[in-house]
């Protein structure tokens, strides 16, 4: 079973700035975090590989979420839902983080940081991960993800 408060955050070069911002916000929220892809500063970072590195994470159980972020968000979730078990939603707005978290059971958030401001990200992160999946109807669509 996942860990509920462990998140798995990662970046290329276009998504460190709120990579960082995310992670202050993950702590103020109670949860802890693991830093995958780029490190702070990088100048470049395949998009691939990190999303890559996060849903590795979850696929081990070693954290409940995973949080991408790149220049626009498109290019983590197609990477990410490569992945078996993994359900990527690029979300610019809290009403998509919601529906993505109560219809989708979405496991993975990815944002652009080119295209959504902080304060933003932020809500958009918090809206994310306190929303609960709904089940009932939306569950038996999820069987067909896996």
């Amino acid at each position: 079973m996942a860990v509920d408060n462990h998140v798995a955050i990662g970046a290329d070069h276009a998504g460190l700035e709120f990579k960082a911002i995310l992670r202050d916000q993950l702590i103020r929220l109670g949860f802890q975090y693991i830093d995958a892809g780029a490190p702070d500063g990088a100048e470049r970072a395949d998009y691939p590989v990190v999303a890559a590195e996060v849903a590795q994470l979850i696929q081990a159980e070693s954290c409940r979420y995973g949080i991408l972020i790149c220049g626009t968000g498109i290019g983590m979730a197609m990477a990410a839902n490569r992945f078996r078990a993994i359900r990527a939603a690029n979300c610019s707005n809290e009403a998509m983080a919601r529906f993505a978290r109560a219809h989708n059971d979405a496991n993975v958030l990815t944002l652009g940081q080119r295209l959504v401001g902080p304060d933003l990200a932020l809500s958009i992160l918090e809206v994310f991960l306190s929303t609960p999946f709904e089940g009932g109807r939306h569950q038996g669509r999820l069987t067909l993800f896996n």
